[in-house]
């Protein structure tokens, strides 16, 4: 598969994913941005509450645009070569109503560090599994900066967690994928999958 058909096919992904992420918002209960509040004071966010009113009309247009720019120029480029990278679409706007509260998100940890038994001071928090690593990165405005005074251990990149402390609309660059967002970490807990 050249990687044309293959970005195509992963913003196409992208792109119904965050409709469906949309979807899933729009049932009730679904989004607490209404003001849940855990015990400690941590309003729990998902990660469509990170999104400024819009932006997912935004994000089809930039999926579209650049499939159909991938296909006008007829960009064949061999998968797995030099050229084959996941780049990130999406926009840096973020929700100013968010900006210094104290929050609770869930996600998926992306270190910079994977060496065995590494103490990690900063890192990514995405929404699924295998962003910036295994797939091309998710919007900036759905990429979390993390940083912490103490490092921490984190054993299993495949394990959600959850993570409470301070966001900042603060734009970092990495490597690996930029963010709009940053936490200022106060504590990191195992996910624990709920059922309906």
């Amino acid at each position: 598969m050249t990687l044309s058909t293959k970005s195509l096919l992963l913003a196409l992904s992208a792109s119904l994913l965050v409709m469906g992420a949309h979807a899933q918002a729009s049932e009730p209960n679904q989004s607490v941005w209404e003001g849940e509040v855990d015990e400690d004071g941590y309003l729990e966010l998902t990660w469509q509450d990170l999104m400024p009113e819009g932006e997912e009309d935004r994000l089809r247009e930039m999926y579209a645009l650049q499939a159909q720019e991938m296909l006008r120029n007829g960009q064949f480029i061999a998968e797995g070569g030099p050229n084959d990278v996941g780049v990130q679409i999406g926009t840096y706007n973020t929700v100013a109503e968010l900006d210094g509260q104290k929050v609770r998100l869930p996600g998926y940890t992306v270190t910079f560090d994977f060496s065995p038994g590494a103490q990690i001071e900063e890192f990514l928090l995405v929404p699924t599994l295998g962003a910036c690593v295994h797939v091309p990165p998710p919007p900036p405005n759905q990429t979390v900066y993390v940083e912490t005074d103490e490092p921490i251990a984190i054993r299993d990149l495949a394990q959600a967690v959850w993570l409470r402390g301070t966001l900042v609309a603060t734009t970092q660059s990495t490597d690996l994928a930029d963010a709009a967002y940053t936490i200022i970490l106060d504590d990191v807990t195992e996910y624990n999958y709920r059922t309906r």
